[in-house]
């Protein structure tokens, strides 16, 4: 995955938006493929929420290796070197929880980056440049512009600084939480609230004004169409056990329904 030059993230020359899907459950060896099959840009695993190791991830990093994918993460908080370890086994970039800060965004790109961009620890010919020789300063230039920077904005905190994180050099991605900006905002779960709209409002158009993408994970059709209406870019559609559950559900009623015929 490539980052061009307006800031909007693709991985195919003009289309100009990404779209993908997130992973709690299925880290399996064909999960890549599947989804490359299926059209999506990227994979997003999840580590907040689900619990799994880096051991667990780098056989997913190398299985999306040669398709027209991309491996992101989503690390468990700001804290510690868990985002320089994520892009050494492979990752094409990160997200990351709760960025409620300007200072916290630019620590978070610090690390991402190697020098001069940031001070990201170096190691070479491993997993992250495919275990290769060749110049470190060439490959540290490669890695910058290919690691995506996604900071969740999901906090009334973050909310209220989103223009100053939106404002740092390196941050490509303001990503909605939904639920914990409810919860933040102390109306859970009502995205029809009229303080949450407003807040959907204010993170697009703080992405707008410094050239960043704004991101979603839609959960179905109607909010992937409300989702794009506001303007979000990179939308993550579904996970992938709610998505297997929700198809085998509809065929269960389907065989149901025939067989109440009979």
């Amino acid at each position: 995955m490539l980052k061009n030059k307006t800031g909007i993230l693709s991985t195919k020359a003009g289309k100009g938006y990404l779209s993908g899907m997130m992973v709690f459950e299925f880290f399996v060896p064909g999960m890549p493929a599947i989804a490359a099959s299926a059209g999506a840009d990227f994979l997003l695993y999840d580590m907040e929420h689900t619990g799994i190791s880096i051991e667990t991830l780098k056989p997913q990093m190398a299985a999306c290796r040669g398709l027209d994918i991309a491996p992101l993460v989503r690390v468990p908080s700001v804290e510690g070197n868990t985002i320089g370890q994520i892009l050494d086994i492979g990752a094409h970039g990160v997200m990351v929880p709760m960025v409620e800060t300007a200072e916290q965004a630019r620590d978070i790109v610090r690390r991402a980056h190697y020098p001069p961009e940031g001070q990201r620890g170096t190691a070479f010919s491993i997993a992250h440049d495919d275990y290769k020789s060749g110049r470190p300063a060439d490959k540290m230039a490669q890695a910058n512009q290919r690691s995506v920077v996604i900071a969740m904005i999901e906090t009334e905190t973050g909310l209220a600084n989103v223009d100053a994180i939106a404002a740092v050099e390196g941050i490509d991605v303001l990503w909605l939480g939904h639920f914990d900006l409810t919860s933040s905002l102390g109306i859970p779960g009502q995205t029809d609230h009229p303080d949450y709209l407003a807040a959907v409002s204010h993170i697009v158009a703080a992405a707008t004004q410094y050239g960043k993408c704004a991101g979603y994970m839609a959960v179905d059709k109607k909010w992937a169409e409300e989702y794009w209406g506001y303007g979000f870019r990179m939308l993550a559609y579904g996970l992938d056990h709610l998505l297997l559950r929700d198809s085998l559900a509809e065929g269960m009623t389907f065989i149901s329904d025939m067989a109440s015929k009979d």
